[in-house]
This record gives structure tokens, sequence and C-alpha cells, in this order.
């Protein structure tokens, strides 16, 4: 597994965990569509649609864009309420998942520098995996086309949530770290921490924690929602969210997530997320096999664990 800071690393698997769950809700791309990356874009919107640049991340008291006028205000809370609708009922979700790692340090412009392949599970109201099953890394250019291959010791994430702890599994050394969550924000409670687009998080929540707008998208059957947080604990997560819902159903297409420190020339980092094979709400033996898998097996006896208690990452300095 790749070098991470445990304590960001953990927020942001929560996060990672909280967001799919609120953003799938109630369908997973379909068969036939674009891929996420043309359908989102890859962050990558026309001057013409007069985005701003994410890179000008704007004072943590000021927003990233003029005042909405009524009509963009009523047509965006319209929006956000018939998008909640579609998350309302997802008690469990299951889906495979594509990821695409856009870093200029590791591929060049517009090519991503590794593909993650893997599962994410969620059981309402805290519990979660994350696991990548196959990684693979930039290798060169084969004339126009890049190459990608795996490399040794290199596994990709796996992180699992079971309500009181947070586990993350570290496969390149062969380690286990387990966290335990404070009171505060187990149960119900862990839409207190500091995450965004929680399951089932109401449309004002939303609006509370993030700048919100709707933007032009050149696909007529894409609405396209730009969410900048508001605050430092967010800020120091990501730089911007956009996702891109279906105009008929409200339902998700693609999410693309900036870096904290993205900048479209000197750091232009992003992720693009694909979800597909989705399970939702299972029930039956299904749901008692879902919900036993969030809590793993101890480890293999070769194993180091190490145990401590969860501490949030604390907010930065205002901007």
């Amino acid at each position: 597994m790749m070098t991470f800071d445990s304590g960001r690393i953990a927020v942001r698997f929560v996060l990672l965990i909280l967001t799919i769950a609120f953003l799938v809700g109630g369908a997973i791309t379909a068969v036939g569509q674009e891929p996420i990356e043309r359908v989102a874009t890859r962050g990558d919107i026309p001057e013409n649609q007069a985005v701003p640049d994410p890179s000008a991340q704007p004072p943590a008291d000021l927003a990233p864009f003029p005042p909405l006028s009524p009509a963009a205000q009523a047509k965006l809370q319209q929006t956000l309420q018939e998008w909640e609708s579609q998350t309302t009922a997802t008690k469990t979700l299951e889906t495979n998942f594509s990821r695409w790692h856009y870093d200029p340090a590791g591929a060049p412009a517009n090519v991503h520098s590794r593909k993650s392949e893997g599962v994410i599970k969620y059981a309402k109201p805290d519990k979660g995996l994350i696991r990548v099953d196959k990684l693979v890394f930039f290798d060169g250019m084969n004339g126009e086309q890049p190459t990608y291959k795996e490399q040794p010791g290199q596994f990709g994430e796996h992180w699992v949530c079971n309500g009181t702890q947070l586990i993350e599994f570290d496969r390149s050394t062969k380690e286990c770290r387990i966290q335990d969550l404070p009171k505060e924000m187990q149960g119900a409670n862990i839409i207190s921490s500091p995450l965004p687009f929680v399951f089932n998080l109401d449309a004002a929540e939303i609006q509370r924690r993030y700048w919100v707008r709707q933007v032009a998208h050149n696909d007529p059957n894409i609405i396209m929602i730009e969410a900048y947080p508001r605050r430092q604990e967010d800020i120091a997560q990501y730089k911007l969210v956009q996702i891109a819902l279906d105009a008929n159903t409200h339902l998700p297409r693609g999410l693309v997530m900036y870096a904290p420190n993205f900048d479209q020339k000197q750091n232009p980092e992003w992720d693009v997320y694909e979800f597909s094979d989705a399970k939702r709400n299972t029930i039956g033996d299904g749901f008692k096999k879902l919900l036993n898998n969030f809590v793993p097996e101890k480890p293999p006896a070769d194993w180091k664990v190490t145990r401590d208690n969860f501490l949030a990452q604390q907010q930065a300095p205002a901007q």
C-alpha cells in the first residue's frame, strides 16, 4: 500500500464510503452510458460555461462564485430535493468501482497515472468497506497509447468501518491498524464528523456545509452539480467535487474529486470514479452476509496489529 498519513486517510475513507452511499442511492451507471471520465469531463469544463478554475480557492468566508439568481436558486433547490429523494430508502449498498487518478508527477497531462478496481460496501448508518483488488501504474507510452502494469508490494487501500472502529489493512507491510471511534462519531452521529454528502443528508444541510450550484454541461441529459466545501476540515480533504446526475432520473452518473492543492497548471491532480454491479437493500441471508463482512476476520498471525483512538483532523487555520 502507498504511504499515507493515517489520520487524514482515515477521514477520507469514511468520507468516500458515505459520499458514495449518498450519491449512488438508487442505481449505478447503466449499461451503454458514456464512461464517467467523459460524462464528468475529467474536470475540464469548457470556458464558455463560465465555470471558475478550482485552482482559485476562495477565502474561507467568501463564496467561490457570485450569488445565484432567484431562478437559479429555485432550480438548484428542486434538483437537490429530487436527488435527496433517491437516497432516503437506501439501507445497504454493494458496488464495484473503478478509479482513475490523474497526477502530473506520475504520467503525462490528461493520462491517468494509476487505475484502481475494487469493491465498496455500505450499511446504514455507519458501516462501510472499501478494498482495492487491482492496482496498476503508468508504465510509459507505446506510441500514442499509455501502458500500465502492477508494481510489487503495491496493493491499494483496504479499510473497514464496523460502527465502532476504523480498521486499516496494509497488505504491503502486513500491518493492521485499529482505531476506536469516539462515542460522538458512532451510530447516526457519524454524520456530525467532518464528512461531506453523508447518507441521507438533507438538501438544507448540504447548502449549510457547501457552496453548491448547478452549472451547464455540454450533454443535455446531464445535470452538473458543483460543491465547494465551506469548512476547513473539508477543504483539507478536497477543493471541489463535481457530480454528474442523469437529467431524467436524478441518479448519479459521475463523480470527480479535486485534490486539496489542485492547480490547473501547476498541479492538475484529481480522481474520477465509476460504479458498476450495484446491489441495493439486500435482504434475508444476503443482508446478514453483508453485515458480517464489515467485521473482518483477524489478520494473519505474522501481521503486526496496533490499536489507538481515532483523532479527527484538527481544523486548519483560516485562510
